[in-house]
């Protein structure tokens, strides 16, 4: 039952699963532990990078014209249908908890409170974007070049950015055309010597001059730029390479360890160092794609699964509770 359309009291506050964000990764997850019989709980204060995406690629199933929001909202109808509790609010604080038969308690902003047996991250990170002017994401603004590389085959193509990814994204995109820039916008580039001279090796312009103005096609996509320096420069589009912040202070406090991009780290069925705390999606090591994110959250529902089943038991737990129980008349 959904807590949009739910009586206060009609909704329990405990749950042998919480899942805190509603990315693609989690919304597996969920749809797992739901519908191997489990309560659980989804809640995701709205947007995220998924959100973002004006088509969803590399789905296989889903039609290119389908939006991010589209997609996940019909995930969510999927949770509803199968009996996710589904709240759309921001997660404060995820602690141990001293309650007898629960792990943990999670606060919200809108003043929830839950107590579950295990918890799920999948908060997932925000792209650090370059300063403006800058066209539309989704239409000449781009931050994953597996998602979206296609669309520039044969196009002229720029890159932002002046560290390691933006000059290697660079010379990938030669693979699907000729016609690559890469827009350091001022800024000195943070690579190596070595990455220097092979990106000075490719047919690859390094333009130093920053971005006066941009102009847009009818349809609204990007046009080009134009720089300072009077030059201008046609692009169907292109990818800016800042960096990833992950939200990952929830998990950090409560003891998850992270590697040195922030990422949780988990095993390959998506646990912890934490018992009891899985992590799922964008926020874990490995690529940044809805098939993987998804994949993950299958195997980390699986293995919540596996923990919390009641059966099957041992020979020894069956006859333990099948023994007669001693009574005073023993005695």
């Amino acid at each position: 039952m959904s807590s949009e359309t739910a009586d206060e009291s009609e909704v329990s506050d405990t749950y042998e699963v919480v899942v805190v964000g509603g990315g693609p990764g989690g919304l597996t997850t969920a749809l797992y532990t739901t519908r191997l019989n489990h309560d659980t709980a989804l809640i995701d204060r709205g947007g995220g990078r998924a959100a973002m995406m004006v088509d969803t690629h590399n789905v296989i199933g889903v039609p290119e014209e389908t939006s991010g929001n589209e997609f996940l909202s019909t995930a969510k109808d999927q949770l509803d249908y199968y009996g996710t509790d589904l709240y759309q609010d921001f997660v404060t604080d995820v602690a141990h908890s001293d309650e007898d038969g629960v792990q943990f308690e999670v606060e919200t902003a809108g003043g929830e409170q839950f107590l579950t047996e295990s918890v799920v991250f999948s908060t997932g990170f925000s792209d650090g974007h370059p300063d403006p002017p800058l066209p539309r994401t989704g239409k000449g603004l781009h931050y994953c070049l597996h998602c979206d590389g296609y669309m520039f085959r044969d196009e002229s193509v720029y890159v932002m950015g002046h560290d390691e990814g933006a000059a290697h994204v660079a010379m990938i995109l030669l693979n699907f055309t000729d016609d690559v820039d890469l827009l350091l916008r001022e800024e000195e580039p943070q690579w190596s010597d070595e990455t220097d001279e092979l990106v000075r090796a490719h047919p690859i312009d390094l333009i130093d001059t920053e971005i006066d103005s941009m102009f847009k096609e009818d349809d609204g996509w990007l046009g080009g730029f134009e720089f300072e320096d009077g030059t201008v420069r046609e692009y169907k589009g292109g990818f800016a390479m800042y960096g990833s912040n992950y939200n990952n202070d929830l998990a950090d406090a409560l003891g998850c360890e992270l590697n040195d991009d922030g990422n949780i780290i988990v095993d390959e069925d998506g646990k912890t160092n934490v018992d009891g705390v899985y992590a799922v999606g964008d926020i874990t090591p490995g690529g940044n794609q809805i098939p993987i994110a998804m994949g993950k959250g299958a195997k980390a529902g699986i293995s919540l699964h596996m923990e919390m089943r009641e059966f099957p038991k041992s020979l020894d737990e069956l006859e333990t509770a099948q023994a007669p129980q001693a009574t005073a008349d023993d005695d």
